[in-house]
């Protein structure tokens, strides 16, 4: 599976900005291995879950279309104090996870 997840937390105004970044090499399952000619079975991070104060804001199905090591970016509507949970899950099952604070 991915190593550690970069998460980055930031208030911009009256939102939250959120980036993530994980390293994953996402391969798609179309490859040949170029030493045996067979294909490469299929591993990508399949699932994205960022929850807030426990709560899921933000989900998202990735398919084999995804670029390795996939960098999401997206806003929060403004929130009070708490904690920004995330999940990223791969074709295995394996899941990889990482939390950010935020404060008021």
């Amino acid at each position: 599976m991915a190593k550690k997840p970069r998460v980055k937390v930031s208030r911009k105004g009256g939102l939250v900005e959120i980036k993530t970044l994980i390293s994953h090499k996402m391969e798609t399952g179309l490859r040949k291995d170029s030493k045996t000619g067979e294909l490469i079975p299929r591993m990508i991070i399949n699932k994205f879950v960022c929850k807030f104060n426990g709560e899921e804001i933000l989900s998202a199905d990735m398919h084999s279309a995804v670029a390795a090591n996939p960098y999401l970016a997206f806003y929060a509507k403004d929130a009070s104090s708490g904690t920004f949970d995330f999940a990223w899950t791969d074709d295995k099952g394996n899941t990889v996870t990482a939390s950010a604070d935020v404060k008021a």
